[in-house]
């Protein structure tokens, strides 16, 4: 059975030497008792959380699945329901959540690194917590404070989940298209009638009442998206004094026979006069949903870390341990027939790669959740508003670029496993099969990719690009004279200049020709993508760096710097192949008649 240990090590690393967020974090009232002990302990306690309770339950929630029964109840596989239990005990859904309303008013950081491990040890199981996570953030953004009062208490605890209901049989990315339709009633509530299809964690059994999220078109509204309301219909009508009362008519038609994520409900939702109630204005709905969307863009590009981080780990055991042929330099392993496969160039290739992903999109990804953290407490305005700036920007790359690598590297840890990797019994399967979702949910990464090119760029004028520059040339102008790290301001300096080359590109070429813009929408997300794991690698070069520098005989920083030189001499070259490619336009794409295909 595979195993998972958090790399506990790493994220401090990033926390607390890269990003020296406690001791900046601590700085506002707001986080003043987020203190490095207390990130440490809660860590440490999140290690052994999802190392003994979570890891164990990933398989069998894969093998046995979720059940629906007559009555459209679902039951989560064995021990998951405990499992849940135990997590709402122990407060790791509060975290990071206001405490006006029952949280702990943690630092999103710390939220983000202990979603990492729940997901490398059980995506499925951790995209229940999650959801509710997303349904919280759009009730505080758009609800009543009535709504807040009566749903945020019991969600933040744990003892009601939530969901986002978006999607339709036929439509998903064109939202402007649903039929999901509410009849204004007398008392000011809604009559909500349609179906969604793909609802993670729609029905389960493992808390008293769930909070549907549901977008919906109001009788007379206008269509396409200018129309669209969202509504809160939970799956129990409340009492007078906040209690689930009367069964509200949203039942599960059904549960998805999918390709992974099989501990996790997903459901098709049926609403038949349901009783919903909206939250904010009228025809205003997708502005809370996608407000809400873009944070769980951010968690997505976690899961797809998430992943390759635990299937980094299983692979790198098994190549340790597994004897196959010699080295080609001569053997090494005398006492046995043959060498364990680590020794092999290509094995090794396909590690240091998965390795050198993983370290780069953990710094990526902490580095933007510490920005969502300092835009609500910084004094700034100017930096709230940069703050504000990259997170537009870096969302889709997060989740368009993090999810197709961890799709190849996933795939690339299995390889390593050789025809065992192929068998269900090494779990290896489970995290490429877990993977794929990653790339298609919350905005399939082509649509992330067209997002980024036609509107983020655009935003403010191209506003966060130009600050990200000028911010990477201001860190090379600071260190290219370190001689140790050279390798990493060159290679940074170098990413920028082809990344600046691909966007006048885009300007020049895409406004008189969209295709071309969308041709190379992919390329473009990639390179940023790249440029931006470089950016990261010459901050955690930097760090290392200065502790071997300060005398530290830790092996760690020499070897995060052997794994940083691998990134930039071995993938960030990809960049060259993505600018060559983008360069082509849309007519090699475009030129084979529709009927041909």
């Amino acid at each position: 059975m595979p195993s998972y240990n958090a790399p506990i090590r790493d994220m401090q690393f990033v926390i607390h030497e890269m990003l020296n967020a406690t001791e900046t974090l601590t700085k506002y009232a707001k986080f003043e008792d987020a203190e490095r002990d207390l990130f440490d302990a809660i860590m440490e306690e999140g290690a052994k959380f999802t190392s003994e309770v979570l890891t164990p339950l990933n398989a069998v929630g894969d093998h046995e699945g979720c059940v629906r029964h007559e009555d459209g109840s679902v039951t989560t596989p064995t021990g998951f329901k405990e499992a849940f239990k135990t997590m709402v005990e122990n407060g790791w859904l509060s975290l990071a959540q206001d405490p006006e309303y029952g949280g702990q008013g943690l630092p999103g950081l710390l939220h983000i690194a202990s979603g990492e491990m729940q997901s490398a040890a059980n995506m499925a199981f951790a995209m229940y917590p999650g959801l509710t996570n997303g349904a919280i953030k759009a009730i505080e953004i758009g609800g009543s404070d009535e709504q807040k009062r009566s749903y945020l208490p019991k969600m933040i605890q744990g003892e009601w989940t939530g969901t986002m209901n978006l999607t339709e049989p036929h439509c998903g990315t064109d939202l402007g298209m649903l039929k999901t339709k509410a009849v204004p009633q007398a008392d000011g509530s809604y009559k909500i009638s349609g179906q969604k299809i793909f609802i993670s964690a729609g029905e389960h059994d493992m808390s008293d009442n769930i909070v549907h999220l549901v977008l919906a078109r109001i009788e007379g509204a206008p269509e396409g998206v200018k129309g669209i309301s969202l509504f809160i219909v939970p799956k129990f009508t409340l009492d007078p004094d906040g209690n689930p009362a009367d069964r509200n008519t949203v039942t599960c038609g059904s549960i998805e026979e999918k390709m992974g994520i099989h501990g996790n409900s997903t459901c098709v939702m049926n609403y038949d006069d349901a009783e919903g109630y909206l939250i904010g204005e009228e025809n205003k709905g997708l502005k809370v949903m996608f407000v809400m969307m873009n944070r769980a863009r951010l968690d997505v590009g976690m899961q797809g870390l998430a992943q390759s981080e635990v299937a980094y780990q299983n692979a790198a055991a098994y190549a340790k341990d597994r004897t196959q042929g010699r080295a080609l330099t001569g053997p090494v392993n005398d006492n046995g027939p043959a060498d364990p496969i680590i020794v092999h160039p290509d094995v090794r290739r396909m590690l240091m790669e998965t390795k050198a992903f993983n370290e780069g999109a953990r710094a990526l990804i902490y580095w933007a959740t510490m920005l969502e953290d300092m835009e609500g407490v910084h004094e700034d305005e100017k930096f709230r508003e940069k703050a504000d700036d990259y997170l537009g920007l870096l969302t889709p790359v997060i989740k368009g670029y993090l999810t197709d690598m961890a799709m190849r590297t996933t795939i690339d840890c299995q390889q390593i496993f050789g025809g065992h990797g192929f068998i269900e019994e090494w779990g290896m399967s489970q995290f490429v099969r877990d993977t794929r979702i990653a790339l298609i949910y919350e905005g399939a990464n082509g649509v992330q990719a067209l997002d980024l090119v036609g509107r983020k760029l655009a935003r403010k004028g191209g506003r966060a690009l130009m600050s990200l520059n000028a911010e990477i040339d201001g860190f090379i102008a600071e260190n290219e004279s370190n001689e140790n790290i050279s390798e990493f301001t060159t290679g940074l300096k170098s990413a920028k200049a082809k990344l600046q080359d691909a966007t006048m590109w885009l300007m020049q070429n895409g406004m008189t020709n969209p295709n071309n813009a969308g041709a190379g929408s992919v390329d473009y997300m990639h390179m940023m993508g790249l440029t931006t794991l470089a950016y990261m690698w010459g901050k955690m070069a930097v760090t290392a760096q200065a502790a071997i520098d300060n005398g530290s005989n830790e092996d760690f920083y020499p070897n995060k710097l052997i794994t940083g030189r691998f990134f930039m001499a071995r993938m960030l070259p990809q960049i060259d192949a993505h600018l060559a490619k983008l360069k082509t336009g849309a007519e090699p794409v475009m030129a084979l008649d529709a009927a041909a295909f």
